[in-house]
């Protein structure tokens, strides 16, 4: 199950049990050593998710038991062994691996490769020829996820509301890993997204919420929060245990309303341009800077009676071509909503601001329609059907050169050694319109505690929160196949690069601010608007009406939903 995870230390581990044994039988006297086989035991184990007991630790020793009785009471006595009850009477305990033991295990490992290069290998020890772990990545290499230091007591497990995508399925492939960290059992269940969003609203109409802790789409914050669906965090517990100068900046703030944080983001996964560069090398072509440069890349490879075509993006009628819609608004320069314009952007911490209107009937507005048609022509047949994974799917496929989607979509074709598109792909941020920067819109989740979680599970539940977000947990969804990463530690981490060429192209896109999450201000009504989009631009799409009719119905729905919120 853990086969990816922890590469490197499970190979270093691979490395000191082979030398250690060499040593033994060289000269055929048998010298086990019992700290190391204890400790290489250990974190097998804990890497696996796999209970140790006392007694099956002694028996990995290779010592007497009486001998590795006493080398493991030395061990507990050097605190490099953290015990876990199991039994209300405290008389029998699992053995865990202490973040003391972690570190110094690692930077054995470290070490060893290190003596191993410069005495008998290339006579350098920068651990730039392979990695293990050596010294001058150590500050930012992220070890794996330690337990806690007391099991859950959550009746009935930990009950978690997800949405069905990539990464949190991930989660769901590590769960014996995750119910080993937190002690309890782990109930997960994942929906669509149009059915997360009614089944977190239904369940805020319980008396008591079946969930300890639930996914939210950044978008629906402002809407939660407003109807009591989400408790803020700044009220359960200390907002510093979350790091949150780690996460990149665009992903925190978007997890906020009102100026109060009400979720830890789970995914940072910004909607990107995914184009060949090995088509675009063979064309002779730049990457595209620009709109401009999207249409022509396009045309170029358009080729219908060769099945491939120029460009895939989300074209579906309602919600899909509705976020297709508003992020090309912000392609050229312009926010759905009359928001207050910042030094990169606009301001979408906009809390209760009763004076909003939208703004899409405008010459930005029609700009944008006029792209989403002039990208019609060089799209596959079935485009106007296109959503979340269709778009992806023919990419991976090599049936268009280029797509708009997010990072969290990518494994269909990074982890796809068959697909045309594995390691031939270049990620760059939305290209946009004249004289307007290009930017990334942030998408993704973020996990809150429901406002009617009974307050007898919340300690608990903000545990598993800050467990779950964690550098090391994220760290460990990325080497089992996620590609997002909301954290700067862990885009940064030396295994995560090698992974995926996403996180150094996203860590470089929020120092230089293009991660923005203004396209999509999290107002309580802007899934209603979005949807409004979806359905006018559809039927501009299919010939039914012209761009303009388009954005004026567009523009009086919207005014007569925001007109009527502002009312009650």
């Amino acid at each position: 199950m853990m086969e990816e995870s922890n590469r490197g230390l499970r190979d270093g581990l691979d490395f000191l049990e082979s030398f250690s044994t060499e040593l033994g039988s060289t000269f055929e006297l048998e010298a086990p050593n019992p700290f190391l086989n204890m400790a290489s035991h250990l974190l097998r184990h804990h890497l696996d998710g796999k209970l140790v007991t006392p007694t099956s630790l002694i028996a990995a020793s290779g010592v007497p038991y009486a001998t590795a009785s006493r080398k493991l009471k030395e061990m507990e006595r050097a605190g490099l062994l953290e015990h876990r009850e199991r039994s209300r009477s405290g008389r029998t305990f699992s053995v865990h691996p202490s973040e003391r033991l972690v570190s110094a295990m690692t930077n054995l490992i470290a070490r060893s490769r290190q003596l191993a290069s410069r005495y008998m290998g290339t006579g350098q020890d920068d651990g730039s020829a392979y990695y293990f772990q050596s010294t001058h990545q150590q500050a930012s290499t992220i070890r794996p996820p330690l337990v806690l230091n007391r099991a859950l007591s959550l009746s009935g497990g930990l009950r978690i509301l997800v949405h069905g995508d990539p990464t949190f399925m991930v989660m769901d492939k590590l769960k014996r890993q995750f119910e080993q960290m937190v002690g309890v059992k782990i109930n997960q269940r994942a929906f669509s997204i149009d059915r997360l969003r009614e089944e977190a609203i239904r369940n805020a109409e319980r008396p008591a919420s079946r969930y300890d802790i639930i996914a939210v789409d950044l978008p629906w914050v402002g809407e939660f929060a407003e109807k009591g669906i989400l408790a803020p965090l700044d009220e359960l517990m200390d907002i510093g245990r979350l790091k949150p100068d780690d996460f990149h900046p665009a992903g925190w703030r978007a997890t906020h309303w009102g100026g109060r944080p009400y979720g830890v983001p789970s995914q940072t996964t910004p909607e990107l341009l995914f184009y060949r560069r090995d088509l675009f090398a063979e064309a002779g072509l730049e990457p595209p800077a620009s709109v401009e440069d999207v249409l022509k890349a396009a045309e170029v490879f358009h080729r219908p009676s060769q099945g491939r075509y120029g460009i895939a993006w989300n074209a579906a009628r309602g919600t899909a071509l509705g976020h297709t819609f508003i992020m090309a608004c912000a392609d050229f320069g312009q926010p759905v909503l009359d928001l207050t314009p910042l030094a990169h952007g606009f301001d979408a911490d906009i809390g209760l601001r009763d004076d909003l209107r939208a703004t899409i009937d405008t010459p930005k507005g029609l700009e944008a329609a006029e792209y989403l048609r002039a990208m019609l022509a060089f799209s596959p047949p079935d485009i106007l059907s296109m959503s979340w994974y269709e778009r992806i799917r023919p990419y991976a496929a090599g049936k268009v050169a280029m797509a708009y989607g997010y990072t969290a979509l990518a494994p269909y074709f990074e982890l796809d050694p068959g697909s045309p598109a594995y390691g031939q792909t270049g990620y760059l941020p939305h290209p946009a319109g004249p004289g307007v920067a290009p930017h990334a819109t942030v998408g993704g989740y973020m996990l809150g505690i429901p406002a009617n979680l009974p307050a007898e599970r919340r300690a608990d539940a903000i545990e598993a929160l800050i467990a779950f977000t964690s550098a090391e947990a994220q760290k460990l969804f990325v080497v089992n196949g996620s590609r997002t990463a909301p954290r700067y530690s862990v885009g940064a981490d030396p295994e995560v690069r090698r992974r995926s060429p996403i996180f150094e192209a996203v860590d470089a896109m929020s120092w230089r601010e293009e991660l923005q999450f203004w396209a999509r201000p999290p107002i309580p009504k802007i899934s209603e608007i979005i949807r409004i989009c979806g359905e006018e631009f559809h039927d501009m799409l299919r010939g039914i009406q012209p761009a303009r009719i388009a954005l004026q119905r567009a523009q009086a729905r919207a005014d007569a939903l925001l007109k009527t919120t502002s009312t009650n």
